[in-house]
């Protein structure tokens, strides 16, 4: 099975090294849950390694057997911790299993991969399916920016600078994204390019990508019609109150009462 995912297995880490503030977040809820966590869209292990540390039992799922290689080859060069982690290669709309988990997570928007309305509402029934009694889903997806939806589709922008913590190398990332608000799907490319001791770009890569982008009150009907009930949204992985100025959503959801 090849996955539309699998050439960002290579980059991956170095590209996204920056993104820590979440893990915190899903670690806690997996200290909290009371038996197994699955992570779905697991990609290299950046959340999961972590739950598995603080002494979780998990179950990492990805679609991409190269993202599955290369958290292996993570958890081979992490610490060991009280947990453990095991992969699974298939797809979030037709989970494998006849067990159930007391904690499922889809950190860092891997719910917005599913491009229809469909998948999202089938993969949310396959997740109700695998909850246990008193189970919990917790998710984050961005808050769609209505500024953002207009830009222009050819021009790209510059999104940040990170440094590759293997190589030491400056690593300059840039967006540049087509939006279908009629389907709300958004195609983006980020371009990489690595810089040489002298600041000249050494070399250039271009990884494209979809999403489709989830209203506040969409996402809570669509929970609500797949048999869960919200139980928090936050703003941040911090657990503040979501406002008008969050730029992210948190989630957190049980199945519905007398299920």
């Amino acid at each position: 099975m090849t996955s539309r995912f699998d050439d960002w297995a290579e980059i991956y880490d170095s590209v996204y090294s920056y993104l820590k503030e979440d893990i915190e977040f899903y670690v806690e809820e997996a200290r909290n849950a009371e038996g197994p966590v699955l992570e779905l869209g697991c990609g290299t292990g950046r959340v999961a390694i972590p739950m598995a540390q603080a002494g979780a039992e998990v179950v990492g799922l990805d679609s991409s057997r190269a993202m599955l290689v290369r958290a292996r080859s993570n958890m081979d060069g992490a610490a060991a911790g009280r947990g453990s982690l095991s992969l699974v290669c298939a797809d979030m709309r037709e989970l494998p299993f006849d067990r159930r988990f007391s904690l499922i997570v889809v950190p860092f928007r891997g719910f917005l991969s599913l491009l229809s309305a469909e998948d999202q509402e089938r993969t949310l029934n396959e997740i109700r399916g695998r909850l246990a009694p008193g189970g919990r889903l917790a998710f984050n997806i961005f808050v769609p920016d209505l500024d953002m939806l207009v830009q222009e589709g050819d021009v790209p922008y510059h999104f940040r600078d990170v440094t590759d913590a293997q190589t030491g190398t400056t690593l300059v990332l840039w967006h540049q994204s087509g939006y279908d608000n009629y389907n709300q799907i958004i195609s983006a490319r980020l371009i990489i390019e690595e810089l040489d001791g002298r600041g000249a770009v050494r070399t250039r890569v271009y990884r494209d990508f979809q999403l489709r982008y989830v209203f506040r009150w969409e996402m809570h009907r669509l929970l609500e019609s797949c048999g869960f009930r919200v139980l928090d949204l936050y703003g941040d992985f911090d657990r503040s109150p979501f406002d008008e100025t969050s730029t992210e959503m948190v989630w957190v959801a049980a199945k519905a009462r007398g299920d």
